[in-house]
């Protein structure tokens, strides 16, 4: 008899717990990433931003069933703009945050030291105090690098393969302090390959206009477009005054190609959005921010547009063709 009463008590109990239990797995709790990025209408972005959500949903996180992911458009090279949107974010209290850019990753870090950040496209993260170890980044920030500085040294190699004739380049460049490293590697390469690298800082398009004319006063010229968001912005401008001024021109981001550029050496960034969707999913199941390694770019893509090296005179070389990702016609 008293088997029977605990068998009974038993089932009462197991009845009890089981609804709740089937309930639980019925209710998930929908997880908060706060985005953000530089212009709603830069189709490069969105693309970007496109390969992040197909990713993070490949690793089991659907939009309205266990994950909302809220942007924030428009951030980039306004510093105030950018301060506000990243303090809506935090106040948000999302899980996750992800910056697209040193300048949004900045801002962010800023507003918390408690919610995870992870930062794509930035230069030089180190440099700008986002974080103190490439390795062992520690704190709430980890993320991806879009360049290495000995890129530097690449991009000027290259431009000279296809210009043997240039003696001076124009390295044009924002004020941040990410480009640095980058001219560093410029200035560091350029005795043995022959040229002389002549920095101009811009800030506009005014600025762009009046260095590349000054420049070209001169013959025998070049030019390397370095990495940061005004020049993005000004990139039809840039385009348009080097074939003005027959300018052989190496551009560090592939989006000049599509302005009529000569040839750029960048990252695949959508590929980087791809790789932010594993940390995001990483750091969403329990993993810290500050125990992800900083990453930096696996391979990079060359690009020659042979149109604009005719336009040019340039008679590119079968082996730099053989090496390019992409050539177009």
């Amino acid at each position: 008899m008293r088997n029977r009463r605990e068998f009974i008590t038993l089932l009462g109990g197991a009845a009890a717990v089981w609804p709740l239990a089937a309930g639980a797995q019925q209710v998930e709790r929908i997880r908060r990433i706060g985005i953000l990025m530089g212009a709603a209408n830069d189709p490069e972005g969105q693309a970007r931003a496109k390969s992040f959500e197909q990713s993070v949903e490949r690793l089991g996180w659907v939009a309205g069933r266990n994950v909302q992911i809220d942007y924030r458009w428009g951030a980039r090279d306004n510093p105030e703009q950018a301060r506000a949107y990243a303090a809506e974010l935090v106040a948000a209290m999302p899980d996750l945050i992800l910056t697209q850019g040193s300048q949004n990753s900045e801002a962010v870090a800023k507003q918390t030291h408690s919610i995870p950040i992870v930062f794509v496209e930035a230069s030089d993260p180190m440099s700008s105090g986002l974080v103190s170890s490439m390795a062992h980044p520690g704190g709430n920030l980890t993320g991806f690098t879009n360049f290495e500085f000995s890129i530097g040294s690449k991009w000027l190699e290259i431009l000279k393969e296809v210009a043997p004739d240039i003696k001076r380049v124009l390295v044009l460049q924002g004020l941040d302090i990410g480009n640095q490293g980058f001219l560093r590697a410029i200035l560091g390469a350029a005795p043995s390959i022959g040229v002389v690298p002549v920095p101009a800082p811009v800030r506009d398009a005014a600025e762009i206009e009046l260095a590349i004319t000054a420049f070209t006063r001169e013959p025998q010229g070049g030019l390397i477009v370095l990495p940061g968001s005004s020049r993005l912005d000004n990139r039809d401008l840039i385009v348009a005054l080097a074939a003005r001024h027959h300018l052989p021109a190496m551009y560090a981001t592939r989006p000049f190609i599509a302005s009529g550029g000569l040839m750029s050496y960048d990252t695949d960034l959508n590929e980087l959005w791809r790789q932010a969707a594993g940390y995001a999913d990483r750091i969403l199941r329990g993993e810290n921010a500050g125990d992800l390694p900083v990453q930096v770019p696996a391979r990079y893509e060359l690009v020659i547009n042979l149109k604009v090296a005719r336009s040019l005179g340039l008679a590119v070389p079968l082996p730099l063709l053989a090496r390019a990702d992409e050539v177009i016609e």
